[in-house]
């Protein structure tokens, strides 16, 4: 069975372009920027960890200790998997019948449609595990089961103030009497998916951080400041560790917007872990 990490440690990938690349990277535990010039690599490098991933077996054995020329290093060392999510920044039309059927009476499927909808059915679960948390916050005496309970409800809590913040020159606002996300503009409903492009891609990021249940996880983000306004490309880092605090994140961009907030310190540059 596979022991799950709390964060990766170091990684090496040694066969990009046909192996005239090597790439030496020790990650921090919270925040990784990966900065760079188009195609100098960056997109390249999350698919390649993606795939090594998404290759573990359930036993967790790899031989070799390397799958797709990739090795991870996680931590505690003796770890042999991670839990992970994948975000990309595009919004084209989905091509397969059975996607575009799954959302019902909605005639044009986008990527970030099949994600919002994905996202809809694992934050009704994330509600349930709540929701359960509560029920045994009243029978329990125990403090920690307590405090977990209650902090799980704020961080819900947050989400949806955040979200209504951030979508509030629009007059939209989350509908919390719903048990979909679902939203209200003025007195109209509005499902997800007539949300614009950026909003949407907001929607998209803090809805996973949120569904990771403060869990360790590893965010991945290719350059997410897509579509996004730039006082929400600031805010960006800083929003899903509220909302997530044990995750680390590892993304790709070209804005400096993103980094604004603090996070300088943690910008990588591809040539400076290429080999």
């Amino acid at each position: 069975m596979i022991k799950l990490a709390n964060h990766i440690k170091h990684i090496e990938i040694s066969s990009l372009w046909s192996g005239h690349k090597h790439i030496v990277w020790t990650l921090r535990p919270d925040v990784n920027v990966l900065s760079g010039s188009n195609g100098a690599g960056k997109s390249t490098i999350i698919n390649r960890l993606v795939q090594h991933l998404r290759a573990i077996p359930a036993s967790g054995e790899i031989k070799g200790g390397s799958q797709l020329g990739v090795t991870i290093d996680f931590d505690p060392s003796d770890a042999t998997g991670i839990r992970y999510d994948i975000i990309r920044s595009f919004d084209r039309k989905l091509l397969m019948a059975d996607k575009m059927a799954s959302l019902g009476d909605l005639r044009v499927a986008t990527e970030l449609d099949w994600q919002l909808y994905l996202l809809q059915r694992r934050y009704l679960d994330y509600q349930v595990n709540v929701a359960n948390r509560m029920i045994q916050m009243l029978s329990a005496g125990d403090p920690a089961t307590r405090e977990k309970a209650a902090n799980a409800a704020a961080l819900k809590t947050r989400f949806q103030d955040l979200v209504d913040e951030l979508f509030s020159e629009t007059g939209k606002r989350i509908d919390r009497m719903s048990n979909e996300l679902t939203f209200l503009q003025y007195d109209e409903t509005l499902p997800p998916y007539l949300l614009s492009s950026g909003e949407k891609q907001i929607l998209v990021i803090l809805l996973t951080a949120l569904t990771e249940d403060e869990q360790p996880y590893v965010l991945f983000m290719d350059e997410p400041e897509a579509s996004l306004h730039f006082e929400w490309q600031k805010r960006l880092i800083t929003m899903v560790r509220e909302l997530n605090p044990n995750a680390q994140i590892v993304l790709t961009t070209h804005s400096p917007a993103v980094i604004m907030d603090g996070w300088e310190d943690a910008v990588t540059e591809v040539g400076d872990i290429t080999l």
